[in-house]
Parts: structure tokens; C-alpha cells; sequence
């Protein structure tokens, strides 16, 4: 299931840097300007920006201009077909905007306080689909939801201002009628839909747990599971619950390992509650590309394809393709350097 990982580093951090151009009052960007969103990209830390954008010349079009000093300061604009792209994905997110509203209605009502640091929704956002500014172009759009307050160690949080017992149902729930026996609905001891990677293969008793673990009771992740006790089986069956539905809230079905685990306290979970993931290969899968460690959905998938595509998913794998294009024209040295009557904002 790597395949389904690849590219996901730099499609992200190359959505993100047009998103950044696209919102500009200008139409071309200094290098210096991009370098402040550096740490949101995710590239590695020995890749120069600027080396990361050239790679893209079909998407990204790069001019220059003096400094004080008379040093050329490379900037960039966006080319007509990663404009085009952009701008069909603001449309998806405008006509999906109440989904996405309920996406992170759903993520904050995962929390036990109904609450999460800007910082921790900020790692997620891209896989939840939200807008790179969502702060100001989202949230502010729902006063009757959410409420930017001060958490006590002086960060910034978003607050969900009530619970809607609509969007509390969890996706194992939802597809209970579809997936599960009817006696396990009446008892609520649903089962995770499991698979293995071809060639692998759990011990006999293993097995066997497995299969008595899938018997157990599960507690939906919309619900205080403060009486459980960490050390039992039902306690791990309700970690295993809440990634779940965390994943199922993400556009890929996926994010990164690093991604999820400041949410210990938030979501009220154990300690070492990422083993989950390593004791539940049938559930998950963790993939080692791109330099991180990045948990997998399996249900999700079929082969190296999501079962499900959400608009926005076929928006990226359109941009996907584009820079896949960009990167592999640009080897071939199709590419010769642009000037500034190329940019779009002067077409």
C-alpha cells in the first residue's frame, strides 16, 4: 500500500504554495514572502525552497526583480493550467462547505472538551480537506459553531459551540446495516472490516484473539469512555474506534503518524496509544516513504485505490498529474526560462 503515499508530500506542499500565490494581492511572490510557510510544507529540511519550486516549472513560473543592493530576488506566480486547477478547487470547496463544516465539527467533538489548539488543526488540515486559510475564509463563516479562545498555556484554540447528536454517529455505525450481523447491531459488538498484505500471515492464536476481540463491545468515539479501564481489551477496542473515524474524516483516508500524536490528552487516550496502529495491522497499515511514518486506512482502498473519492481527492489527483508532467518535462529539459509577460496575473 505505499503507492497510495507516494507523491502525497510534495502534492501537499505544492497545493499549499499555490494556495499561498493564489490569495496574494500580487500577481508573483518573492522567494522570502514563500519561505515563511516553509515549516507548513513538510519538505525536507536539507531541500531548498526554492529548488523544490523550479522543479515545477509547469506549475509554478518564476521571474525576478533587483533588491536594494541590485541582487536579482527570484519570485513566482502560477501558470494558466495550475491556475485553472486552483480555481476548480475553490469551486468544490464552495459547494462542499457545509460537509467540511461538519468534517470539522466532527473532529472537535472527537475532543473531550470539544476543543483543539489552532496548531493541532493546523497539521490536519490539508488531510481534512480544509482551505489553507481556514481561519478567515472558513471558520469566521460559522459564528454559530465555532469561537477562536484562549487555551491556558496562552495558544490560540477553536472551540465547537454545541453538540449536534446528527453528526455523532460514527462511520462504523453508519455502515452497521451493510457490514455487520444483525445480532452484533442489537448487541453493538461491532466488527472493524479487516484485510492483510498478500503473504502475511498471523499466528493461529492470534488469530484467535482477533476474533474475539472483534466480538467485544464498541464504544463509539462520540461518547465519554471514562469508565473504561485502560488496560482491557474494550479500552483498546475504543483507541483503535476513535483513528478510525479520524481517518474516515480525512479526504485519503490517511495522515501522518506525527499528525496525531499531540491528541493523547485531547482525545482522552491512553499513553502509547499509537501502538494501536502496529497491534492492528488489519485495520491500518504504516507506510515508511517520504522520510515519516504515515497510517493507512485498509478498508479505505482498493489495491492503490480509495473505494470512495471525495471531489476534492479528484481535484489533487488532477494536480497530481500535473506536476508528475512538470517534473518529468522539466528532466527532459522541455522547460526554458520564462519570462515575466508568462505570468498569469499579466495575461
Amino acid at each position: 500500500m505505499d503507492s497510495v503515499v507516494v507523491g502525497k508530500r510534495d502534492l501537499k506542499a505544492a497545493g499549499i504554495l499555490v494556495s499561498i500565490i493564489y490569495s496574494s494581492s500580487e500577481c508573483c511572490v518573492p522567494i522570502y514572502r514563500l519561505y515563511r510557510h516553509r515549516g507548513q510544507l513538510g519538505l525536507p529540511d536539507d531541500l531548498k525552497l526554492a529548488a523544490f519550486i523550479r522543479r515545477y516549472p509547469n506549475i509554478f513560473v518564476e521571474s525576478s526583480f533587483l533588491d536594494s543592493g541590485g541582487s536579482p530576488v527570484p519570485c513566482f506566480g502560477l501558470s494558466r493550467e495550475a491556475l485553472k486547477i486552483h480555481r476548480e478547487e475553490v469551486d468544490v470547496l464552495w459547494e462542499n462547505r457545509f460537509e467540511f463544516r461538519d468534517r470539522l465539527c466532527r473532529l472537535l467533538m472527537l475532543t473531550r472538551d470539544w476543543m483543539l489548539p489552532l496548531q493541532t488543526i493546523d497539521q490536519l488540515k490539508w488531510d481534512l480537506g480544509l482551505p489553507y486559510d481556514y481561519q478567515h475564509s472558513f471558520v469566521m463563516n460559522h459564528p454559530e459553531r465555532f469561537s477562536f479562545v484562549r487555551l491556558p498555556d496562552d495558544r490560540v484554540g477553536l472551540k465547537l459551540l454545541f453538540w449536534d447528536d446528527r453528526l455523532a454517529i460514527s462511520e462504523l455505525e453508519k455502515n452497521a446495516s451493510r457490514q455487520q450481523q444483525e445480532e452484533d447491531i442489537k448487541n453493538r459488538t461491532f466488527a472493524f472490516p479487516i484485510s492483510f498484505t498478500r503473504g502475511f500471515g498471523l499466528k493461529r492464536k492470534c488469530m484467535e484473539w482477533l476474533k474475539e476481540w472483534q466480538k467485544l463491545p464498541y464504544t463509539s468515539p462520540y461518547t465519554d469512555a471514562s469508565h473504561l479501564d485502560i488496560r482491557t481489551d474494550i479500552s483498546e477496542k475504543r483507541v483503535v474506534g476513535v483513528f478510525h473515524e479520524l481517518l474516515h474524516l480525512t479526504l485519503h483516508k490517511q495522515t501522518e503518524r506525527k499528525n496525531v500524536s499531540n491528541l493523547r490528552k485531547p482525545l482522552a487516550l491512553p499513553q502509547k496509544f499509537t501502538k494501536a496502529f502496529e497491534r492492528h495491522p488489519a485495520i491500518f497499515y504504516i507506510s515508511m516513504k517520504n522520510d515519516t511514518q504515515t497510517v493507512v486506512l485498509r478498508e479505505a482502498y482498493n489495491g492503490g485505490e480509495l473505494v470512495q473519492k471525495h471531489p476534492l481527492v479528484k481535484i489533487r489527483e488532477e494536480f497530481a498529474s500535473l506536476l508528475k508532467k512538470g517534473l518529468l518535462d522539466r528532466s527532459r529539459g522541455v522547460y526554458k526560462k520564462r519570462i515575466d509577460a508568462n505570468l498569469v496575473g499579466e495575461v
